[in-house]
């Protein structure tokens, strides 16, 4: 009898996504997560990395809005800065271009609790690569 382990849960699903609030063509992103207690370490205070991931993907969504689908955001450089603890409940992650150059832009973004207190910011310098090669190369690296 083989036994099968169950596909892992989806990038969204692991973070706890909610909701894509905005996606904006001119390089705006919003989206609703829920910070699970699953997500805290000491004190129920949520792990950084989960921060960063949140703002992080708000970011990439703010590229693909701008860019297309065509395109993969690959993060190059990424700096957070956190003002305040973030507890279980629901945030919301936003993000924008500063500047879009041809194939590398730069991003901001924060995540903010549901009264609208800032809980941290991050900057990121974005690859804009082209999604075949990016695919290309994964299944390549799959296959040896």
């Amino acid at each position: 009898m083989t036994i099968t382990a169950p596909a892992p849960p989806s990038l969204d699903v692991t973070l706890g996504l909610v909701r894509r609030i905005e996606m904006n063509p001119e390089g705006r992103a919003r989206l609703e997560y829920e910070a699970g207690l699953h997500m805290c370490h000491s004190g129920g205070v949520v792990q950084g990395g989960f921060i960063t991931g949140w703002i992080d993907a708000a970011m990439a969504h703010a590229a693909l809005a701008m860019a297309g689908g065509g395109i993969v955001p690959m993060s190059l450089e990424l700096k957070v800065s956190f003002f305040a603890p973030t507890r279980p409940g629901r945030v919301f992650a936003e993000a924008w271009v500063e500047k879009r150059g041809r194939r590398t832009c730069f991003f901001e973004g924060r995540l903010t609790a549901p009264d609208g207190t800032v809980l941290a910011k991050a900057s990121s310098t974005v690859l804009l690569a082209a999604r075949d090669r990016v695919e290309s190369a994964s299944k390549a690296a799959l296959s040896t």
